[in-house]
């Protein structure tokens, strides 16, 4: 028999696990929290069915993953509403539970920043955005909407750092744009200055088109980004920098939103 700590259900359905481990206990750390994880994942698997997140704690420390992840990415959420890092006096389960199951965020982050990706033959992967990439996403489209609404048009610029996740948080974003009424079916560009950087994050937005609604197309020539271009609407287009270089008699193409990555 397998009592649970705390299970969260939405509508009826387990979508959430939180196993706590004894703050008091010298022996219990996060980690034995994970591993008792990896017990009812083997004895009660049912109960993973409908599963979103997994959050380990030890009533001080606390990270959050998904059922597919190892536990080197098993990460902290440090904010609660996005605007700053919570202080380092808040216990981090206390961050957990304000930051990631208020009602709206939750269903934000099972919605909108979870994809699957293969991880080898037959397997995949679930993953989870981030607290910096969630946080990010939804600041940059409140900002898409503003700019193209009464704005000057210009969004602003996302900062990151090697190893922070680039090429899913702009699947993240894409998916969010798409799906944004206000936005009204933009065509989204992912412009980068380099083919191994274009073939790349195409890989990556192909394995998320279930998040995007459509798979996204990669521009073989000039020719070939102003043909996937002339639409009214819609689209995920991929396409270098150099295609856009000044032809003679060329015609100008008009497209919503443009994600631009240079290295």
């Amino acid at each position: 028999m397998r009592r649970l700590d705390v299970v969260v259900f939405v509508n009826g359905l387990p979508l959430a696990l939180i196993e706590l481990k004894n703050a008091v206990d010298e022996d219990a750390t996060v980690w034995s929290a994970f591993q008792q994880v990896q017990t009812y994942k083997a004895e009660l698997p049912s109960l993973f069915d409908f599963n979103s997140a997994l959050v380990i704690s030890d009533g001080v420390e606390a990270r959050i993953g998904t059922l597919t992840a190892g536990r080197e990415w098993f990460k902290p959420w440090r904010t609660i509403s996005g605007e700053a890092l919570a202080p380092v006096f808040v216990p981090e389960i206390q961050v957990m539970i304000e930051g990631v199951f208020h009602k709206q965020r939750l269903l934000q982050l099972i919605r909108d920043f979870i994809v699957f990706e293969e991880s080898g033959p037959g397997l995949l992967a679930k993953k989870m955005a981030g607290y910096h990439q969630f946080h990010a996403v939804n600041t940059a489209l409140t900002e898409t909407v503003r700019a193209t609404d009464a704005g000057d048009r210009r969004i602003g610029v996302v900062w990151h750092t090697q190893g922070s996740g680039k090429s899913l948080t702009m699947a993240f974003y894409a998916g969010r744009v798409i799906r944004e009424t206000a936005m009204k079916n933009p065509t989204v560009v992912i412009l980068t200055d380099r083919n191994d950087l274009d073939d790349q994050l195409f890989g990556t937005f192909s394995r998320c088109q279930d998040l995007l609604r459509q798979p996204p197309v990669q521009a073989e020539s000039r020719d070939d980004l102003r043909a996937n271009l002339a639409v009214d609407a819609g689209g995920v287009v991929f396409t270098t920098i150099q295609k856009f270089l000044p032809e003679k008699k060329a015609t100008a193409t008009r497209c919503y939103l443009i994600a631009a990555i240079l290295s």
